[in-house]
């Protein structure tokens, strides 16, 4: 079995620091990011504001660590929400068949034609103020179908197996088949999904926030890169866009490296592969 590759390393560290940032982000920030003085607001970077402030007078340092709380809750409960409903439906697809599993993979092609995005907008726009629960619901509507694909190709192999038509034949229940010999064979793909999809909440949640249908705060990254683009000219706030831009990009970069090192490392076949 191959190890871990240096940049899969690197990527699962960045991911690492993401993680104790967004938790230990509201303890390290000096300042509360939802109240600032007017007479302050445009400050360049000095000790009372590292990364200078906005334009509200509030900091940036607290605005981005309390934002890294945001994006890390709404990515890991997206997740972990898709996650589980697609390796479900996925798995009852691949192993029932028939009827159930043409509903199941209709749905999952309706869906996945439709663009996510504009799916997202919808749903998140039915209320005037949107908050952290329906922007959680409106992200899991369309996430769960890559889980739901990639379990049903892996029962449908998995299904041939030796070990899995012995259990069938000694009376083992369909339930019992599937929670016991077909989903922890397909903790391996998930894992590698899971690594890539938390990137991708990260970069639709922060385009719901630029265009105003995130939760309904002002520290959030893509609330803060909107901000930003507003006042793009204004003396000394440039460095205002490049901090919460640089924030997605280390997680999307992050879990992309540790993404194609897990890939590797879980199934070297496709070592190497475009």
């Amino acid at each position: 079995m191959t190890t871990l590759s240096p940049s899969a390393k690197i990527g699962l560290a960045m991911l690492a620091t993401f993680v104790v940032v967004g938790i230990a982000g509201p303890w390290l920030a000096p300042y509360d990011p939802a109240n600032g003085e007017l007479a302050d607001r445009f400050t360049h970077a000095s000790w009372s504001h590292l990364i200078g402030t906005d334009s509200n007078g509030v900091d940036t340092l607290s605005q981005l660590l309390w934002g890294a709380r945001s994006a890390l809750e709404i990515s890991v409960a997206v997740v972990a929400i898709s996650a589980t409903l697609g390796i479900a439906i996925g798995a009852i697809a691949g192993w029932f068949g028939g009827i159930v599993d043409e509903i199941a993979m209709r749905v999952v092609d309706i869906l996945m034609a439709f663009p996510g995005i504009l799916l997202n907008i919808a749903i998140v726009a039915t209320v005037a103020r949107p908050g952290l629960g329906l922007t959680i619901a409106a992200l899991c509507a369309n996430g769960w179908v890559s889980y739901a694909r990639v379990a049903r190709g892996q029962v449908l192999a998995l299904r041939e197996r030796d070990f899995v038509a012995a259990a069938v034949a000694l009376g083992a229940s369909n339930r019992r088949v599937i929670a016991r010999h077909l989903v922890p064979n397909l903790v391996g793909p998930a894992l590698v999904q899971i690594t890539f999809g938390l990137g991708s909440v990260i970069i639709v949640e922060a385009s719901l926030s630029f265009l105003g249908l995130g939760p309904q705060v002002s520290y959030t990254w893509g609330a803060m890169l909107e901000q930003g683009t507003s006042f793009l000219w204004k003396s000394g706030f440039r460095t205002y866009v490049l901090v919460p831009g640089l924030a997605i990009t280390w997680v999307l970069l992050a879990a992309n490296l540790a993404g194609d090192g897990l890939r590797d490392r879980l199934d070297p076949r496709q070592h190497g592969r475009v």
